[in-house]
């Protein structure tokens, strides 16, 4: 198949009127809901009620004291989340997570912790809790695959585990896990870096639950917490101040300076779900729409994409494809890239495709994404082969 100048043209102007906004899809920083981002562009001029740019605000200031208690306010709103747990705003994204959550509940323990390992991020948090205890995997990826999570009855929990560890969302493969794993009498600690706030789940069959904001919370450079009564008194002791759940609780997350910035805009973006969509129920409703009118497409393009996921694990937060060769993966990309779709680049371990659909995107823009979709199959996937 050759396209002539004539059908050229007409994709192009396609392109032109129809795809005029930028859309973005990355893997993270996500997107931010458009109020969020107008909110947060006056603050850096003056920040509502304190007078002066956000950027100056000091972080020992009672302007930002009530910004944090908003926030930890907010949080505990939209989860239902009781007096015995501490939310926690913390530095150093999920990364420092894997190990600051493995020295609290791994370090001193004579058996083994449980850990799923599905994917890229929870492979990391193995080798970091290694460093820290014995673990034992309840389930490994195949690393030729990694294209599901496991069955329930698959798994290999050992019932005098001080935790079992999951990561709730595999934002490279595009996995999610849609049940809740682990036995009841074992510690549950989970990874929610990618899904956080995008959909309800119940506070109390988790010991620690951890999640950096630059998916659908903020910016980066803070990671909240969620923490235990029970995690906090059983750390074992002389951890260092700036990785010891308790101090940051103590301090009720103003030990060391906090990224004001960063925090204000999480503090807006709860905001936004409390009171502009209606709370976590209603998020999700839009999210697994939003998930569904992408995946509906890919299944019916007859194959010219292939979803990398299988159908139970498949992500609502990134949907993961491929086209019938790298060589049209590339021009797809070059192509959405000139039509105003941003981010949408596989993750540089998997490659292919993939379009990030957090709590800011719009259904709006997943529907562009499709006609977008539709458009290049049908008038310039040729191109690739040439």
């Amino acid at each position: 198949m050759t396209l002539d100048t004539a059908q050229r043209n007409v994709f192009t102007r396609l392109i032109a009127s129809s795809f005029s906004d930028r859309h973005n899809f990355s893997g993270g920083p996500g997107v931010l809901p458009d109020s969020v981002l107008a909110q947060a562009q006056q603050s850096l001029i003056e920040a509502p009620g304190a007078g002066i740019s956000l950027l100056g605000v000091s972080h020992r200031s009672s302007w930002f004291r009530n910004v944090l208690d908003e926030a930890e306010e907010n949080i505990r709103c939209l989860l239902s989340i009781p007096a015995e747990y501490h939310v926690l705003f913390l530095q150093g994204g999920g990364t420092m997570q894997f190990s600051m959550a493995a020295m609290h509940m791994l370090r001193g323990k004579t058996d083994a912790a449980s850990y799923i390992t599905c994917g890229y991020w929870s492979d990391k948090a193995l080798c970091e809790a290694r460093k820290e205890g014995k673990v034992e995997e309840a389930w490994r990826f195949s690393a030729s695959r990694a294209n599901r999570v496991p069955n329930a009855d698959e798994l290999v929990l050992l019932p005098n585990a001080p935790c079992l560890h999951y990561v709730s969302n595999e934002t490279v493969e595009g996995l999610q896990f849609h049940y809740l794993p682990g036995l009841p009498e074992v510690p549950r600690v989970c990874d929610m870096s990618s899904d956080f706030l995008s959909r309800p789940f119940n506070i109390h069959d988790y010991a620690l639950v951890y999640a950096h904001a630059q998916k659908n919370l903020g910016p980066s450079g803070v990671t909240i917490a969620v923490v235990h009564d029970d995690v906090i008194k059983n750390r074992p002791p002389s951890l260092p101040a700036v990785l010891d759940y308790s101090v940051f609780a103590q301090h009720r997350s103003n030990y060391n300076t906090p990224p004001v910035f960063a925090i204000y805009v999480v503090n807006l973006v709860t905001r936004w779900l409390r009171h502009e969509i209606g709370g976590l129920n209603a998020m999700h409703r839009i999210n697994a729409h939003k998930a569904q009118t992408l995946y509906d497409a890919l299944e019916k393009s007859g194959g010219f994409y292939t979803c990398h996921a299988e159908p139970q694990s498949r992500s609502l937060m990134n949907v993961t494809f491929r086209l019938p060769s790298p060589r049209h993966d590339a021009h797809f990309l070059a192509q959405a890239e000139a039509a105003g779709f941003v981010g949408l680049t596989g993750h540089r371990m998997l490659g292919g495709i993939r379009a990030s659909l957090y709590n800011g995107m719009t259904q709006e823009a997943v529907e562009d994404l499709v006609q977008f979709l539709h458009e290049y199959q049908r008038t310039c996937a040729w191109e690739a082969e040439q």
